[in-house]
């Protein structure tokens, strides 16, 4: 069998339009438009919260960074430091 017996010729008619229908739009309609433009209104507001929410979680990562990098200082340490590197008195104290 040849290919054109297996695959059927369109029609004239059906191939200047195309496969998908879609309904016409509907008609303008001011009440949604109000719809809209709350809907808008909210996510800039949801956005502003994001984005101070954002700036938030930046600043303590940032201050927590600083914290990190800059070195660490024992108070114990310190003391324990300067206990061990005292030096022997000069002068032995007499015994009685």
């Amino acid at each position: 069998m040849s290919q054109e017996q297996k695959q059927p010729s369109p029609s004239p008619a059906s191939a200047s339009q195309p496969d998908h229908h879609l309904p016409p739009p509907p008609p303008f309609d001011p009440s949604r438009m109000i719809g809209i433009i709350k809907r808008k209104a909210l996510i800039k507001e949801l956005a502003a919260v994001y984005h101070a929410e954002c700036l938030a979680y930046c600043q303590e990562l940032l201050e927590l960074q600083k914290k990190r990098d800059e070195p660490f200082i024992d108070v114990k340490s310190l003391n324990d430091s300067r206990k061990g590197k005292m030096r022997p008195p000069k002068r032995l104290k007499k015994s009685r």
